[in-house]
């Protein structure tokens, strides 16, 4: 590797006005011109080994895409990168991109703008019809099996895919009134549009996969009943039991998990129903707003909250600031902890760190009108408050982001003969398999709380588990192994 710095310097799409985005909630970017993402895509010319495949899950033939994108071979581009990811209008979106960390060109430059090449590509395939529905061969169908999948976020969908690809009836099961899970209702529109989430389940229902919404699989449909009716059985529910925050005042009238407050303002933002008193009682419109957690969730609490038109928003976070250069404890190609700016913090609000909230307090109404932190310390990975630095924060509407812890126990893995173990995970094998025959277990229900490029690499790899059992062969890929770990855990083992 030598000292040169490439030619062309990093660029992406610029972010549009703040004033004008908070009057909608359309996505935050602005159009990027070809000739310009031509270039970019240049750049990744300039390496010597890529690194890249080994942030990404998936392992994306990103030289291969970008090298086509660079000699204006767009469609082309399309099928290389679809040969590897199902949905790359999500993950050039949604996705942290550990690739861009792992770019050669980061060890001394601005690494390659892979997001914004792999969005424009995907963009462009679905708006020009380049990925047209892939209908598996007639004999192939008339042989397929019946395949179960419960639940259709980007590990249920890119399962569903997979194996209705590979010639199998695929009946995806949604609790929710329309499938795609947290793509649907707990990532805000100015996230994704999604006009993009409807336009690939298109391509999903014209290719064969059946949906079935509104089905509360353990309950509204048995575990025994579902298995009557499937040869195989993919559990792709998430990890969506929420991490409560055990102070006292937890319990006032105000406090609302931030899924459940992303749901409801989804709901309104797309014009479905909701109850009104919920929508009311949960708006942030006129009020005083703390988000409890300092990730993408509680930026994305954040964002909405501004578009409702809150007085004020306090975003909290219980650890440091991070540094805004990468530690010397997180060398490339690891994905550095650093301090990042989302398009929601660039809106407005005000982000407070090392801080650990202590109780809330009601109004004369009964609500949470006051929260009670004080200053946090971190030593030797534990955290201790600092004494006599308590002091109170206003707070009308307070959102709890502070993740997960596993997924949902109850009939649905209690009729399959499983159950959780310790970290709220569905134990499986490294073929996605579990305990009981016939039945796989993708993304985060298997692996914990995870990024979406993982979960469409589990579902993947769980179709292609999936279909060896039903067929006694697979030609479908499997990026990974359900024990794969990213490189920033695999650097610490």
């Amino acid at each position: 590797m030598t000292d040169r710095i490439p030619s062309a310097p990093r660029q992406t799409a610029a972010r549009r006005p703040v004033d004008l985005r908070l009057r909608d909630w359309r996505e935050v970017h602005e159009d990027f011109a070809a000739d310009r993402l031509e270039r970019q895509a240049g750049r990744c010319m300039d390496c010597g080994v890529p690194f890249c495949h080994l942030g990404c899950p998936l392992s994306n033939l990103i030289p291969e895409w970008n090298d086509l994108v660079r000699t204006g071979r767009w469609q082309e581009a399309a099928d290389r990168l679809h040969a590897t990811n199902n949905f790359p209008e999500f993950t050039g979106r949604l996705c942290p991109a550990p690739c861009e960390s792992a770019c050669v060109l980061g060890i001394n430059a601005d690494p390659v703008a892979i997001k914004q090449v792999e969005v424009a590509i995907a963009d462009r395939a679905l708006e020009r019809g380049w990925e047209a529905p892939i209908r598996p061969p007639a004999g192939a169908r008339a042989a397929g099996r019946r395949v179960a999948v419960v639940g259709s976020g980007p590990a249920g969908l890119a399962a569903a895919q997979q194996l209705t690809r590979a010639g199998h009836r695929v009946t995806v099961y949604e609790r929710a009134d329309a499938p795609g899970g947290l793509l649907r209702y707990g990532i805000p529109e100015f996230k994704l549009e999604k006009r993009w989430l409807d336009r690939r389940l298109d391509q999903l229902r014209a290719e064969g996969t059946s949906f079935e919404c509104g089905v509360h699989v353990g309950a509204d449909l048995t575990a025994a009943r579902l298995r009557d009716r499937s040869d195989a059985v993919v559990l792709a529910c998430g990890a969506r039991v929420p991490r409560g925050l055990p102070v006292p005042g937890a319990d006032l009238p105000g406090i609302y998990q931030a899924m459940d407050y992303l749901t409801l303002a989804n709901r309104e933002v797309a014009g479905l129903g909701n109850p009104a008193a919920d929508v009311a009682a949960a708006s942030a419109a006129g009020r005083h707003v703390v988000v409890i957690g300092g990730g993408d969730t509680g930026a994305d609490c954040l964002g909405t909250a501004l578009r409702q038109g809150a007085a004020s928003v306090t975003q909290l976070e219980i650890m440091p600031q991070p540094p805004r250069q990468r530690p010397d404890g997180q060398p490339w190609p690891l994905y550095p902890m650093i301090y990042r700016v989302s398009s929601a913090h660039e809106e407005g609000g005000e982000r407070v760190y090392a801080v650990s909230t202590q109780r809330f307090l009601a109004g004369q109404d009964g609500r949470v009108r006051v929260l009670v932190l004080a200053d946090a310390d971190l030593a030797d990975g534990r955290v201790t408050v600092r004494p006599g630095t308590e002091r109170e924060v206003r707070c009308d509407l307070v959102l709890l982001a502070m993740g997960f812890t596993g997924a949902e126990d109850g009939e649905l893995l209690r009729g399959l003969g499983l159950g959780l173990d310790e970290r709220g995970r569905v134990p499986r094998g490294d073929d996605y398999a579990t305990s009981t025959a016939g039945v796989f277990v993708a993304g985060d229900m298997g692996r914990g709380q995870s990024l979406i490029v993982w979960a469409i690499a589990e579902g993947r790899s769980a179709a292609a588990a999936a279909d060896r059992y039903l067929a006694g062969d697979s030609a479908l890929p499997a990026p990974i192994r359900a024990s794969a770990a990213p490189i920033s855990l695999r650097a610490r083992l």
